[in-house]
């Protein structure tokens, strides 16, 4: 499969698979799997922030955690700086870990609610063994927090206040590659912007590498360098923000672009609509798992898994009937 990578990679999957097992009760036998990713090549450079977009249940979280080793994957492999760290014990994980970082959807579940500000931050680093005198107050700062914040409780802060305490505690051990799952979703929209722009900035003065993961299509084109489309735990297409957006060429993007909002009453657009639900990742279809809401498929798509292959110069699809 080609792997539709930058020059220079960061953190890269090969041929990534996640089966989940369908047991029949507590101590039943396996009845089938759940297939969350099936065979996913993908590489993000030093510095670069690349977004990851599809519908629910399409595998854009269970591939962020696999990344990151917080799941295991079932096949394939992760490499970081060209290392295989997919069989890497525990005990060396740990050390790794300082290097990749999670910012979670849930601001409040994801943060300990017996801790201060302060102290959850200062964890990480006392967890890694870094320094800690003054690192606390400038990181608060560093996520746009006064350091008096530092001795309250998650409880004292807004939702956009206790997301940036989370941005803040995985910048705390100054990370190389950070997934952010979906971090403004769960935010009033008024927050939203601020949340993605601290991101933006973050991305640019700490040349901080990133999975920005999200449904909103309109958020991922204004974080991104470049953006994938997962469908049923596969990869339809990844492009350069610009280009993809611009000239989508699988049909499933441009059914996920055409349904964007357009801030103008007057302005018409023409809409894909697709057919019936998402099939179940359980039994997913033969051949291109998208051709039971294809507009354009055929036959020959329910043969064969398409590859992902280049269309134009860093523009790749998985679609045999675009040229």
């Amino acid at each position: 499969m080609t792997n539709p990578a930058p020059p220079e990679n960061l953190i890269e999957a090969r041929g990534l698979t996640k089966r989940f097992p369908l047991r029949r009760g507590a101590l039943g036998g396996i009845s089938g799997y759940v297939h969350a990713l099936q065979d996913v090549s993908l590489s993000i450079g030093p510095a670069e922030v690349l977004g990851l977009v599809g519908e629910s249940g399409s595998g854009k979280t269970t591939f962020g955690r696999a990344l990151l080793r917080l799941i295991e994957p079932t096949s394939g492999s992760v490499l970081f700086r060209g290392r295989d760290i997919t069989h890497v014990p525990a005990g060396q994980l740990r050390g790794m870990r300082r290097h990749l970082q999670m910012i979670f959807q849930d601001p409040y579940a994801s943060l300990n609610p017996r801790m201060t500000a302060g102290g959850i931050v200062a964890d990480a680093l006392r967890l890694h063994g870094l320094r800690r005198k003054d690192r606390v107050a400038d990181l608060l700062e560093l996520v746009g927090l006064s350091a008096d914040y530092a001795d309250r409780y998650p409880h004292e802060f807004s939702g956009g206040q206790r997301q940036r305490i989370g941005i803040a505690r995985a910048l705390a051990v100054e990370p190389d590659f950070v997934v952010a799952d979906e971090p403004v979703s769960a935010l009033d929209v008024s927050i939203q912007a601020q949340i993605v722009n601290l991101l933006k900035h973050l991305n640019r003065r700490l040349g901080l590498a990133m999975l920005f993961i999200a449904h909103d299509l309109a958020v991922v084109e204004h974080v991104s360098d470049r953006v994938a489309v997962f469908y049923l735990g596969r990869v339809m297409e990844v492009a350069p923000a610009r280009e993809l957006y611009a000239n989508p060429v699988h049909p499933y993007t441009e059914a996920l672009l055409s349904s964007v909002p357009v801030p103008d009453p007057a302005r018409s657009r023409n809409r894909t609509l697709l057919k019936g639900d998402i099939p179940s990742p359980v039994s997913p279809p033969s051949g291109c798992v998208f051709h039971t809401r294809c507009p354009i498929a055929t036959a020959e798509c329910r043969a064969a898994v398409p590859p992902l292959r280049e269309i134009r110069p860093g523009h790749f699809a998985a679609c045999i009937k675009r040229p």
